[in-house]
């Protein structure tokens, strides 16, 4: 268990109920106020129970951050994956995975550009390392069925070729999605299509 590991999962409703209040809770000060404004005292306020409740799930700031990480990141796995296994064509594939990254850009787009300045500051436990090596997997599978030949590495430009679009989109305050998905497919279907 890192650091950065809750105390202990919650088993009865109640205690799934505080856990989750405290992790939203987080979530709601990271797209307000920043990270900055994320401590442990401002959590627990916020979902309306003690610090020693917190305490009892939480032992810092880190572990709640990285218990909002693990919430998007199995998300978005099961969407992913959902396309990845499926009998789509390559190119509807493609398209779906990257109107998924869009989607979860735009559903809370303060609070996803935020959990990215703060996941390089944390020590992953292994189940993080699972779910973060899963998502680049079905990634990479969605991406070799448009381009057999695709290595890790294009996988995870076109990741990033989606994040950092979508990224400004959104920052900007864009609100047509349809529009930043044409330019975003544009973007990665000219990227994956160029040869030398």
């Amino acid at each position: 268990m890192t650091q950065h590991a809750p105390r202990k999962q919650a088993r009865q409703t109640r205690s799934i109920a505080t856990q989750t209040a405290i992790i939203e809770a987080a979530a709601h000060i990271l797209e307000q106020h920043g990270a900055a404004a994320l401590t442990t005292n401002a959590a627990a306020e916020r979902a309306g129970v003690s610090i020693g409740s917190l305490y009892q799930y939480f032992p810092n700031k880190q572990s709640i951050i990285a218990s909002l990480l693990r919430r998007e990141w199995a998300s978005m796995l099961d969407q992913i994956r959902t396309v990845s296994q499926s009998d789509l064509p390559p190119d509807e594939k493609l398209h779906r995975l990257i109107a998924i990254a869009i989607d979860h850009q735009f559903a809370r787009p303060r609070l996803a550009l935020e959990l990215e300045y703060v996941e390089s500051s944390l020590e992953l436990s292994e189940e993080m390392q699972h779910l973060a090596s899963s998502i680049a997997g079905e990634v990479r599978s969605v991406v070799r069925s448009f381009d057999p030949d695709a290595s890790p590495v294009i996988a995870a430009d076109v990741v990033s070729i989606c994040r950092v679009l979508t990224n400004d989109a959104a920052m900007r305050g864009e609100t047509d999605t349809q529009a930043v998905t044409r330019r975003v497919t544009r973007a990665v279907l000219g990227f994956l299509t160029y040869r030398e």
